[in-house]
C-alpha cells in the first residue's frame, strides 16, 4: 500500500483550491469596487469628507489670518492705518508660526480633543433636552416630590424650618 493519494484525487483538490482562491479574490475585488463606488457617490452628494482635526485647525488659522490681514478699520484712521495694518499682519504671522509646529508635532492630540469635545457636547445636549422636556411637558422633577409630604420641621437634617405664623 502506498501513502500517496491517487493522481485524479489530488488534481481535483488542486482545482478546488484554485477555484476557492479565485472566489476569494473575486469577492475582495467586488467589495473594493462597491466601497469605491459608495465613496464616490457620497463625495458627489456631500462633498469631500472633512480632514483630520489638525487639518481643520490649520484651515481655520489660515482663514482667520487672511480675514484679519485684509481687515481695514476706520478706528485706525488715515494716518495710523498702514502702520496698524502692518502690525496686525505681523501679529498674525507670529501666531501662525507658533501654532504650525504644534499642529505638526501633535496631529493626534487634536483628533482626541475633537472627540472629547463631541462627547461633552452630546452630554450637554442630553441634559438640556431632558430639562426642556420637563419644562414643556409639565413633568415632575424628583425634587418637587417633597412638596406633598407633611411638614419637615421635626425631621433631622442640615436645616430647620421655622414657622413664623
Amino acid at each position: 500500500m502506498s501513502e500517496e493519494l491517487p493522481p485524479s484525487d489530488s488534481a481535483g483538490r488542486e482545482a478546488v483550491d484554485e477555484v476557492r482562491a479565485t472566489d476569494a479574490d473575486a469577492w475582495a475585488t467586488a467589495c473594493a469596487e462597491d466601497l469605491a463606488a459608495e465613496k464616490a457617490r457620497r463625495r458627489a452628494d456631500y462633498g469631500p469628507p472633512p480632514g483630520s482635526a489638525a487639518e481643520e485647525l490649520r484651515k481655520l488659522v489660515d482663514t482667520v489670518a487672511d480675514k484679519l490681514s485684509g481687515f481695514q478699520s476706520p478706528l485706525f484712521g488715515a494716518v495710523a492705518g498702514p502702520a496698524a495694518q502692518q502690525v496686525v499682519k505681523q501679529v498674525v504671522q507670529q501666531a501662525k508660526a507658533a501654532v504650525e509646529p504644534v499642529i505638526e508635532r501633535n496631529p493626534d492630540v487634536f483628533d482626541h480633543l475633537a472627540a472629547a469635545g463631541n462627547e461633552l457636547f452630546a452630554a450637554y445636549r442630553s441634559a438640556v433636552e431632558a430639562q426642556e422636556r420637563r419644562w414643556t411637558t409639565g413633568g415632575s422633577d424628583p425634587r418637587d416630590l417633597d412638596e406633598g409630604r407633611p411638614d419637615k420641621g421635626d425631621e433631622p437634617g442640615p436645616g430647620e424650618r421655622i414657622d413664623l405664623d
